[in-house]
Order: C-alpha cells, then structure tokens, then sequence
C-alpha cells in the first residue's frame, strides 16, 4: 500500500516544476456524540520534488490544524467593593474555535518572525481580527488573554517536533482534539518549508459534527428556534409540575 502510494506521488509530481505535497488524514469525519471524549487525528503524506529525489533531508514540515471561525467578546473582570465585576471587554470578529500547530523542529530554526507571522506558525501569530477602536497596547493584552484562556482549555497548543519525517518522503503528525471542540469544517494546511521558504502547501478538510440526539437538539435550536424554545419552557413547566406533584404525595 505505502509503494502504490509513492508511485501516485511520482506520478503527480512528474512535469511540475516546484516540489508537490500530498497530504491526508486519518478521519474525514469525526462525530461527536453522548460521551464523546475527544480524538487524536493522525495528518500524514508525502512530498517529492520533480527529480523524484527524496525529500526529507531537504525540507521541513509545519501542519496547521484550524476550526471554524467565530466572534468572541472578551470581557476582563475586575474586583470591586470585594466583588468581581465586568469591566473592560474587547470583540475579536474571527476566533478560530481550534488551532494547533506541529513542527518537525523549533519554528524558529525554521522560518523568520516575519514568515511565521504570514502564515501563522504558532499561537501569538493567531490572526484575531479585532472589531471596533482600541489601543495598541490594549489590544494586544485581550489577544494574549484570549489566546492564554484557549490553551487553558486545550483548543489552542503548539506541537513542537510533533511531525516526524522518516525515509526522506514521508511525513506524520498526531493532533488531539479535546472533547469540547467545536462543530464544522476543520482545515488541516501543511507547509514543506526549504531555506526558510514556504515551498509547497498543501489543504485537506476534516468536518467534526454532532450525531444522534445531541445533532436533533442542535439541529432545532437552529433551525426551528421558536419551537424549540416553546418546548423547552413547557417541558421545564411540566417538570417542576410533577416535582411539585412528586413531593406533596411524600
């Protein structure tokens, strides 16, 4: 299987003119249902050059594991006549809800600040759109915040030497997906990297979504949003009824 593989990768590259990657994953699809408990998905491939020559010895990979995008309002507590209030806040208009990046060395043996900076090899190159006037300086205290608060819950981490690179043509990386990741499309990009140079890249998609009765709920609270809110206030009614009903019968 590995040798047809190779012979695919030969083919490819044949009459190309810069070094090809040919990237997969080991789940297409991860479903997310009662119990889930997170995943490890492996992201592995080949690169080539157009001499057919191996690769390994000459380049370096880095893999981009990104989740769907959303805003965030991030709200900075502050302590006041003994109480924690809300005060400054900060909105941010394109969170990724994932992000981990895997190196086959330090990214700074790999590429310059500016280069990791383009493509965002690594968690303080996070792109986090912020909305709305604010302070340099400010802004860049809610980002480290932000980005600090995502590793805390393991949605956004560095995998330094997390790719490794065997027979100079192959490469692998495992990334784990914590069990409250969001739902989506995930795209896995990888770089093979030369001289300090982005040479090649390369995207594969990974859809991560609910199954079962956890799908149902979500697919009504979008989709049917009135209806759903009415059933869950009578349910929540019929519930504290019987409770009601329950302990007056004891």
């Amino acid at each position: 299987m590995r040798a047809l593989f190779l012979i695919i990768c030969a083919l490819l590259v044949m009459g190309q003119r810069d070094p090809i990657l040919v990237p997969e994953v080991s789940q297409k699809e991860v479903q997310v249902r009662q119990g889930f408990t997170g995943t490890e998905l492996l992201l592995f491939g080949a690169i080539l050059d157009p001499r057919g020559r191996a690769a390994g010895e000459q380049y370096d990979i880095i893999v981009v594991l990104k989740g769907p995008s959303e805003p965030i309002r991030l709200r900075e507590k502050e302590r006041f006549a003994g109480i924690w209030v809300n005060a400054e806040s900060s909105d941010f208009r394109s969170v990724p809800s994932f992000f981990a990046v895997a190196s086959s060395r330090p990214i700074t043996d790999i590429v310059d600040e500016k280069i990791a900076a383009i493509f965002e090899f690594g968690t303080r190159y996070i792109q986090l759109s912020p909305s709305g006037v604010i302070d340099p300086e400010e802004q860049q205290r809610f980002a480290a915040g932000l980005v600090d608060l995502k590793t805390r819950q393991e949605l956004y981490k560095e995998e330094i030497g997390g790719v490794q690179i065997s027979e100079q043509v192959l490469y692998q990386a495992r990334i784990s997906l914590p069990s409250n990741v969001s739902t989506g499309t995930y795209t896995a990009e990888t770089f093979a990297i030369s001289g300090g140079r982005v040479i090649a890249s390369a995207l594969a998609e990974v859809e991560v979504k609910k199954v079962g009765f956890e799908r149902l709920v979500e697919d009504s609270a979008q989709n049917t949003s009135l209806l759903y809110g009415l059933l869950a206030v009578a349910l929540s009614i019929a519930m504290g009824w019987a409770g009601g009903r329950f302990y007056d019968m004891i």
